[in-house]
């Protein structure tokens, strides 16, 4: 299973999100072997960037607990308070081929 989770980041917070995000992500990489990317969209709508964080590979039996541990690390960092609005979690997993 797949997790895309997008948010929108005022431009003035983008360079201290930025640095808290890619530690979240490497605690993430050592303690659950789950490497994450972070994407933004191409420039700005109202001094807002969207960014998306991708994290792939991650088994259905392990994935509350990768939600659970990720939840708290982004509350623990203090990633949370410089997002604007509401983090969009989707989930995805690959299409199995018709037998």
């Amino acid at each position: 299973m797949d997790l895309y989770i997008y948010y929108r980041v005022d431009s003035a917070h983008a360079t201290t999100l930025f640095g808290k995000i890619k530690g979240v992500q490497a605690m993430l990489q050592a303690r659950l072997g789950i490497a994450g990317a972070l994407k933004r969209r191409p420039g700005e709508q109202d001094g807002l960037q969207t960014w998306m964080e991708i994290y792939q590979g991650i088994l259905p039996a392990s994935a509350e607990d990768f939600t659970r541990t990720l939840e708290s690390a982004l509350a623990d960092s203090g990633a949370a308070a410089l997002i604007s609005g509401e983090r969009h979690v989707e989930h995805f997993e690959d299409v199995a081929p018709c037998a």
